[in-house]
């Protein structure tokens, strides 16, 4: 992974939730939201995207290791069919082949479990990146909530400068969403695809836990 790619993820990753909303009370609320979701949907892409490129590098290797470790076995049988006809000449050919080969796989090996350590760590990022993510648009979210709700109150009849900029907010917003999603914000049923997303993300940390605390009392761990 290129160390300018680890940079802007380590940014995202780092830039708080706070310090978005200070931006969004900025007099440009629209500009600041859509420069951060940009940013961290820009990141996503290019890790997947690195991602890919790792997932089909490790399987050519995969495929060249198993090609060499399939033509030395098939060299073993034909040494000593060789060296079986008398043909010592033929058998020296084949051990010849088989040392080559035999240089090769470690290379290979090596070659593979780098390409598994990446593509674990690529893994990690894009999942860190979308709960961060969906951190951001979860807050931008309550935000468009709050600011609706306090507008309500403060002048329930009338357009006034807070009901622009919050439509401003939420115009954007929207529009962010439906890019990184393909849904609409406030389209039917939303908020239970939200509630069963929650639901799943809690299922699979309860399963996490579990299996480690299974591990650490047999002892693996």
């Amino acid at each position: 992974m290129a160390e300018s790619l680890k940079t802007r993820v380590g940014r995202v990753m780092a830039g708080g939730l706070h310090a978005l909303l200070d931006k969004i009370e900025d007099l440009q609320p629209q500009a600041a939201m859509e420069q951060a979701l940009r940013e961290a949907g820009g990141v996503i892409d290019e890790v997947r995207h690195e991602l890919g490129s790792v997932s089909a590098n490790r399987h050519l290797a995969q495929q060249q290791h198993a090609r060499l470790n399939a033509s030395h076995e098939a060299l073993r049988e034909q040494v000593a069919q060789a060296l079986a006809a008398g043909r010592d000449d033929l058998a020296r050919a084949a051990v010849a082949r088989q040392i080559d080969i035999e240089a090769q796989l470690p290379v290979l090996e090596a070659t593979l479990a780098e390409l598994a350590r990446q593509e674990q760590e690529l893994q990690g990022f894009t999942a860190a990146l979308l709960a961060r993510q969906r951190e951001m648009q979860e807050a931008l979210a309550a935000l468009r909530h709050s600011r609706a709700a306090a507008a309500s109150a403060a002048q329930p009849a009338g357009a006034s400068a807070v009901e622009q900029r919050l439509a401003q907010v939420t115009e954007a917003f929207e529009r962010i969403y439906q890019r990184q999603t393909g849904l609409h914000a406030a389209q039917p049923g939303s908020a239970t695809q939200e509630a069963q997303l929650r639901e799943l993300d809690a299922l699979v940390r309860e399963h996490r836990i579990a299996e480690r605390l299974a591990r650490l009392k047999a002892g693996e761990l």
